[in-house]
């Protein structure tokens, strides 16, 4: 694997990998997409496909983290629903690692992200006046996912959230971005974003050992950057607590469109 060891780290680049994997405690149990933010420094420090495998790992802390915090609050028909697309654009991901190479990976999901929270903040404007959607939703569950209609959008959303998070550990926003639309709240929404990742992510393991994005050199390096998630979900933890749901949806959306961004101008 074209990736470097944690001995051939000047100190600054060691810092940044550091304060990313910070930001991926941080997203896991506060704000969901802000990793995006985490996926723009490992692909800048590190080279950008290797980076995908090193991340993953640093992911998954953080979603243990993030489910020992919120597991009371997940969704599980939500999940069951979502799962099958998901594996599908899985298998469809690992196959386009295969042959695209990094710049159309980073053109391909910021393309996805920002489309995503267009889509998002039109529905979300559309729905506004509609008190009732509002009131079906305060108790942290989805508003109408079980019509015909959600299916669809949860074979869509899961579809582009497994194949993003497969080819850039890009997944957070998509899901993120579902999530809204269909209406959760704080806690519901990161109970449910929690199984979800751990799951997805835990299984992408062997698609990505098998391309040879993770080897034991990755691993020696996330084992010390492990250490910096916890505080970030420490602090995610503290700050959720005091984001009321209009910030808090909007710093989702605002992560989403940052990260978008810097996959397309990286």
């Amino acid at each position: 694997m074209d990736t470097m060891t944690l001995w051939h780290l000047t100190g600054w680049q060691f810092a940044a990998l550091a304060f990313a994997a910070l930001l991926v405690g941080f997203s896991k149990t506060a704000v969901s997409g802000a990793n995006t933010v985490s996926l723009a420094i490992f692909a800048a420090v590190l080279p950008a496909r290797a980076s995908t495998g090193i991340l993953l790992p640093v992911l998954i802390a953080g979603d243990v983290l993030a489910v020992l915090t919120y597991r009371r609050h997940a969704h599980w028909p939500t999940l069951w629903r979502l799962f099958p697309a998901v594996a599908v654009g899985v298998v469809v991901g690992t196959l386009f690692l295969v042959w695209a190479d990094d710049a159309i990976v980073r053109t391909s999901i910021g393309v996805i992200l920002l489309f995503m929270a267009g889509v998002t903040v039109w529905r979300r404007r559309r729905d506004a006046a509609n008190a009732a959607a509002a009131d079906s939703a305060a108790a942290g569950r989805p508003d109408g996912s079980a019509s015909r209609a959600g299916r669809v959008k949860a074979r869509s959303y899961g579809v582009l959230g497994g194949f993003t998070t497969m080819v850039a550990n890009a997944g957070g926003p998509v899901m993120s971005m579902y999530l809204l639309s269909a209406g959760f709240r704080k806690l519901g929404f990161l109970g449910t974003s929690a199984f979800f990742f751990l799951i997805v992510n835990v299984s992408k393991l062997p698609f990505s050992a098998g391309l040879g994005l993770i080897d034991g050199r990755s691993l020696l390096l996330d084992a010390v950057l492990v250490v910096f998630v916890v505080p970030g979900a420490l602090l995610g933890k503290w700050a959720v607590t005091r984001i009321n749901q209009r910030l808090f949806e909007r710093l989702v959306i605002a992560a989403t469109i940052v990260g978008g961004l810097q996959l397309l101008l990286a």
